[in-house]
Parts: structure tokens; C-alpha cells; sequence
């Protein structure tokens, strides 16, 4: 059975009140490894849950597939511990007649850890992905105070963060309404992602026009092209964006937000799409 969260027997020191066991409570980190036709593509050490929309979305990242028909099947191999029990690591996913099998190069040297999604990328050609769709013509334009809620309505519905402590978010929001469409969580931030694009490819959403990415922590160029290749049209964190990142949303079309907190902001790219007016 997956676990998303594990209980632990812990001591915890208080300088001024000595020491004490407590039982804590730590989000699950596994390894993932996602194979395709069989062929095994990509470990990645992520929390349980939501795997097939994991798998789903980290092939959209890499080019592989557009929409749900794509995918035939996804299923867990069976058997992986000496007992012969399912420890549900394992993914295979069925491509559709006629989509062609991922390219050799995409396959990982070495797995890919919670914190890095690209570790083991065969070259750096290989990192920017050539995206489906284009956001650059995407016509949303959300108010800057609407677009500041969306941190705390993050946060609100993190149900796992909020007893662990450890794990990224990342939110889908409608760019129109400010409606919560989904929102997953995992230890890896990248992971997180892969999930909610995953989520909208199983639901036939692709592209993601009019919608907001919200991301709690940084924004790295590998989140950036996440939202590019599901054709996202704007992308906030909390925190600070890379300057990778800056110029991949600069180059595509992407309004990239950070530091969104309370009611500040610093938009990096495309800040028309963010209605307010704009003092120089």
C-alpha cells in the first residue's frame, strides 16, 4: 500500500526544556520508475500518489505525448519485493498506435532526485524542449489582486504540508474566475508539476490557455518549460525565479511572476498580462 506520509518515533530538543520522544509525522519519499513500452525511461524519487498523472505529465514535459489518446494504458508491474509484493514503484505506460516512442537520448543516466528534474539530462541540447503549442498569443490578463490570492488558497488546500512540513505544491488556477482546478503535491517541486499536467492531460485540457500556474517555491527554467510545453501562460512563485527561467519566459511568451507575497510582486516578463498599471 502507498504511503504519502510515515510516522516516526523522534527526539526533540528544546535548549531551554531538555529533551523529549515525540512521535513526527515525515512525507513518504520512493522512487518512481517510469517505463514505456516496457522500456524503462526515468526514476524519480517522488511522493507516492497521483503516479499516473505523474507519468503522464512528465512525458507532455518532454515532448512525448499532447493528449489523453496518446496513452492507452498505465499500469504498476507487479511483484517487486522478494515476497513478491507490489511496492507500486514501478510504471509501465502504453503509447497509442502510431506515437512514436520516446527518443533514446531522453533516457536518465542515473535517477533524477526530488529536488532536480533534469539531473541526468543526456545533453543540454536535450533540456529545451520543442513545446506543442505557443503561449506568446494567449490573451489573459488578470487582475494583480486576484493573482495575490492565490498563495494563501495554495497554502489553504495543502492538506499533506500541513501535518509533514516537506512537501512543493503546485496549483492551477483560471486565469478568469480564480477557481482552484487542481492542485498536487511531493516532495519534488518538479514532480508536482508533472502531476497537475498530467491531471490535464488525462482530462483532455491540453492546452492549458487562460490558466495560471502557481508554484510555493522557486521557479526554475525546468518548471518554465513545464508550463510552456502545456501551454500555460503565466507561472508564479512564491519565490525567486532563476535566471534561466527569466529568459525561457522572456523568449516563449510566458508571464513569469515571483516573490508573490501578501500584496507585492515582481513580474519578469509579459507584465500586460497582469492588469495594473505599470509605473516606470
Amino acid at each position: 500500500m502507498q504511503r504519502i506520509a510515515v510516522r516516526r518515533r523522534v527526539t526533540r530538543i528544546d535548549l531551554g526544556g531538555g529533551a523529549r520522544r515525540v512521535e513526527d509525522v515525515l512525507a513518504a519519499e520512493e522512487p518512481l520508475e517510469i517505463r514505456v513500452g516496457g522500456r524503462s525511461l526515468a526514476v524519480t524519487m517522488r511522493t507516492p500518489g497521483h503516479d499516473v498523472e505523474l507519468a503522464a505529465g512528465f512525458l507532455v514535459s518532454e515532448g512525448v505525448v499532447t493528449a489523453a489518446e496518446h496513452v492507452v494504458t498505465a499500469r504498476y508491474c507487479a511483484g517487486t519485493t522478494d515476497e513478491g509484493v507490489n511496492t507500486y514503484n514501478v510504471l509501465d505506460v502504453t503509447l497509442a498506435h502510431g506515437v512514436p516512442a520516446p527518443d533514446p537520448s531522453l533516457e536518465r543516466s542515473f535517477y533524477t532526485t526530488s529536488s532536480c528534474g533534469l539531473c541526468g539530462k543526456a545533453s543540454i541540447d536535450a533540456v529545451r524542449t520543442h513545446s506543442h503549442w505557443t503561449v506568446d498569443d494567449d490573451g489573459l490578463v488578470l487582475p494583480a489582486d486576484l493573482l495575490a490570492t492565490f498563495p494563501d488558497r495554495l497554502r489553504e488546500h495543502q492538506e499533506v504540508f500541513a501535518t509533514t512540513g516537506g512537501l512543493h505544491a503546485a496549483g492551477l488556477f483560471d486565469g478568469t474566475t480564480g477557481d482552484l482546478l487542481v492542485l498536487r503535491e511531493d516532495v519534488g517541486r518538479h514532480n508536482a508539476v508533472d502531476k497537475v499536467v498530467g491531471w490535464a492531460l488525462t482530462n483532455g485540457r491540453l492546452p492549458l490557455r487562460g490558466t495560471v500556474l502557481m508554484v510555493s517555491g522557486r521557479a526554475s527554467f525546468e518548471l518554465t518549460q513545464k508550463a510552456l510545453m502545456a501551454g500555460i501562460p503565466v507561472l508564479a512563485a512564491v519565490s525567486a525565479p532563476s535566471s534561466l527561467a527569466a529568459d525561457l519566459a522572456h523568449e516563449s511568451g510566458i508571464t513569469l511572476v515571483g516573490f508573490l507575497r501578501g500584496s507585492s510582486m515582481v513580474v519578469y516578463s509579459r507584465p500586460e498580462r497582469v492588469g495594473v498599471q505599470v509605473h516606470v
